[in-house]
């Protein structure tokens, strides 16, 4: 008998415990409270800096009983913004999935520019380097690109069009690097290809004249004189005032001086 007394009271001290932690995260309303789609929405957002987690509870039910509100949208949002403004990895993550469930749910919401030009950022904000690994700057890119052709009269888009220019730089040091690298270690296929690669893709690079150079240059390490031609003259041309003009001339006239003493030679 003391056993099973012993087993019933641990029984209902688990069950009020659970009980405790169960209120703890659901959030007490009044009935006139939990009807209107407004109250609930102005209790989370009085909360979302103090306690985000439970703000966050009460924008879900607006959204959850009344999906078709005006503030059920806004709820959504605020709950991608929570999720944001922590700025973690993983509260990052979390922001991504809600932003995209929005413009899922309300694509033709006013705020849907807004909610695709924020999930780039959860990608942008988190990129690395240009020395290391850019998959995040690639998806933040491609995000943005969907501001501008989707929302191309927006606010967002004009903002994304300069997110656009600033990845597309860092995608294109990226390559740079590691061309430079390959042209720095004399494997000049490598480094053409790199190379190559920035001023097809990225025509806006801030370095183009270090490009031009380093890929006429490493055209005629490897003996292709021909091809490296075109590029120290487009150098010389474009960027007069580049401090890599005078290498470029240098190396042409090399190259004049080479061909003509082939020329007579024949």
């Amino acid at each position: 008998m003391k056993r099973i007394g012993l087993s019933v009271a641990f029984v209902l001290v688990a069950l009020m415990l659970f009980s405790a932690c169960a209120k703890k995260k659901t959030p007490e309303l009044t009935p006139e409270q939990a009807a209107s789609d407004e109250t609930l929405y102005k209790l989370g957002e009085e909360l979302i800096k103090k306690d985000p987690e439970k703000a966050r509870l009460y924008l879900r039910q607006v959204i959850d009983s009344f999906p078709k509100s005006f503030y059920a949208q806004r709820a959504k949002l605020a709950i991608a913004n929570s999720y944001f403004d922590k700025g973690d990895e993983s509260s990052m993550i979390l922001a991504a999935a809600e932003y995209r469930e929005f413009i899922t749910l309300f694509p033709y919401s006013p705020s849907a520019s807004v909610a695709q030009f924020r999930l780039g950022m959860t990608f942008f904000v988190k990129a690395l380097k240009p020395g290391r690994d850019q998959s995040k700057t690639r998806l933040a890119l491609n995000e943005f690109k969907k501001v501008t052709d989707q929302y191309p009269l927006s606010e967002e888009a004009k903002e994304a069009k300069k997110k656009i220019q600033e990845c597309e730089e860092r995608l294109a040091e990226h390559e740079f690097i590691v061309g430079r690298f390959y042209y720095r270690r004399k494997v000049y296929r490598a480094a053409v290809k790199r190379l190559t690669d920035i001023l097809t893709t990225y025509p806006f690079y801030s370095k183009l004249d270090q490009v031009y150079y380093l890929l006429a240059d490493s055209y005629l390490q490897s003996g292709k004189v021909e091809e490296s031609r075109p590029f120290f003259t487009k150098l010389v041309s474009d960027y007069p005032q580049s401090p890599w003009a005078p290498k470029a001339q240098a190396r042409l006239r090399d190259i004049e001086q080479k061909t003509g003493e082939k020329t007579q030679s024949e």
